[in-house]
């Protein structure tokens, strides 16, 4: 398996750092808002990634933070008279219904940094005992970055006077403009928590160093993790500083490999919350089935920025549509589970930087392959369970064709008509079983009226909209 390192700028033969067996870890939300387009398309990439590896035969432990400590977050409860607690709940919740509504498995491990405060302290002691750290007299902690002579080889930047390094205001003690805020007090009154550092509320950098220090290294190791991941804008200055208080505060750097996913853009301008174009995935599941948009999202290459519009959206979901209506094609049949030819050209590609526009070539070539060869005479056992052993690799390896074939196609239909439809069509199974065919038709008739269309199938009658 190969993966691009965004750090090294190179594609790279993946080895783990104990044999088979990998540690992930992928920075989360800060949960004060809704999920938009750029939250989903970082999940599903790593989403997918978690399933490569796996089925590459590796035990994958998979870790991604909940920022539930934010000024965002305060700002947001004062202004909605609410507890802190019940704003980061809320969004948490509604994050994960939003991930799961697009496929997107919950990690192995999903620290908070309410639940990390301990190991934050401990590594804000530990760096400044060794001198790369210091406390102000306001009671502010400040990673010294002068200590540090790797520091900036992460993003190969360099440092300008202006960089915005945290998202707490700078204080005018600190020893160079550069150092970046690991605990800021707080006298105003607003939440702090106690510390042996005085009270007030931990930098956002600190948060994942100190969370894959608990939950995730282990000692006399070269790294403290295989692979870090994340959106492209949190190279600097985020992952910069993380990586300079691990290497600084430990025996080994923060990560091997370093995978960045791409910007989404909304009809080719940036994503951006002061542009007003944030798309929140809550809309869009409004508009779309969450499958359609894992498909669409997912069929670009990770690392190129990806431009969200509608048109390319609808292309997405004939695409994704093809799968399905193969699948219904054979809806009922029993497959098996052997290894095709076609299943390890699918992992060939996706273990290389998961190429996603091969393996998509290749499913459309064995749908039509497949279409092709149902057409002609014949009862083509041997195909029918070739393919259905081939959709369900599709389905475990990229979480495509996940649903019930007809289900799918019924997206948009509320649920009071869909439970109209599905008493209609119980009245009209006691019809033709009575052999009332009049009643029948007319009932037919009546569940057509609401835009759908009917197939009459050995497993049964089914109804996807029109």
């Amino acid at each position: 398996m190969y993966i691009f390192d965004s750090v090294k700028k190179e594609k790279r033969e993946f080895i783990p750092l104990e044999e088979g067996k990998v540690s992930l870890y992928v920075c989360g939300p800060t949960v004060y808002d809704d999920a938009h387009l750029g939250h989903a398309k970082s999940a599903l990439v790593f989403d997918l990634l978690t399933r490569v590896l796996s089925a590459n035969g590796l035990d994958v432990t998979y870790a991604r933070n909940i920022t539930d400590i934010d000024d965002k977050i305060i700002k947001k409860a004062i202004a909605q008279k609410k507890g802190i607690k019940e704003i980061t709940d809320f969004y948490t919740e509604a994050f994960h219904k939003e991930m799961e509504a697009i496929g997107v498995s919950r990690p192995d491990i999903e620290p908070k940094a309410t639940e990390s405060l301990n190991a934050m302290f401990e590594m804000m002691q530990q760096l400044i005992d060794a001198g790369h750290a210091y406390a102000t007299k306001d009671g502010d902690v400040y990673f010294d970055t002068a200590s540090d002579s790797e520091y900036l080889t992460l993003s190969s930047r360099v440092q300008e006077e202006d960089d915005r390094q945290e998202r707490v205001e700078s204080s005018s003690l600190k020893k160079n403009p550069a150092d970046f805020a690991m605990w800021k007090s707080v006298k105003d009154g607003s939440l702090t928590f106690d510390s042996p550092f005085g009270a007030g509320r931990p930098g956002w950098h600190l948060e994942c160093s100190a969370m894959i220090e608990k939950h995730l290294a282990k000692p006399n190791t070269a790294f403290a993790v295989d692979i870090h991941g994340g959106g492209a804008d949190l190279l600097f200055p985020h992952h910069e500083n993380e990586a300079a208080q691990t290497r600084c505060s430990s025996n080994h750097e923060l990560a091997n490999y370093w995978m960045h996913n791409g910007f989404v853009n909304i009809d080719g301008e940036k994503m951006s919350k002061s542009l007003g174009n944030s798309f929140f995935l809550k809309d869009a599941l409004k508009e779309y089935d969450g499958e359609v948009l894992r498909f669409y999202l997912l069929s670009t290459h990770y690392r190129s920025n990806f431009n969200f519009n509608t048109e390319d959206l609808a292309t997405a979901k004939k695409r994704l549509d093809k799968i399905y209506r193969l699948k219904k094609r054979l809806f009922g049949l029993v497959g098996n589970s052997d290894a095709t030819e076609f299943q390890s050209k699918l992992l060939e590609a996706l273990s290389d930087d998961m190429n996603v526009s091969t393996a998509l070539a290749l499913i459309d070539e064995m749908i039509s392959n497949a279409n092709e060869t149902l057409d002609t005479a014949g009862k083509h056992k041997a195909l029918k369970k070739e393919t259905l052993s081939n959709l369900a690799y599709i389905e475990k390896l990229l979480g495509f064709g996940i649903k019930n074939p007809f289900e799918y196609f019924q997206f948009g239909i509320d649920e009071e008509t869909k439970s109209t439809i599905a008493m209609l069509m119980e009245k009209r199974d006691i019809a033709k079983k009575e052999k009332n065919f009049e009643e029948s038709d007319r009932l037919r008739n009546e569940i057509l009226a609401f835009g759908v269309t009917l197939m009459d199938t050995p497993a049964g009658t089914f109804w996807e909209k029109v």
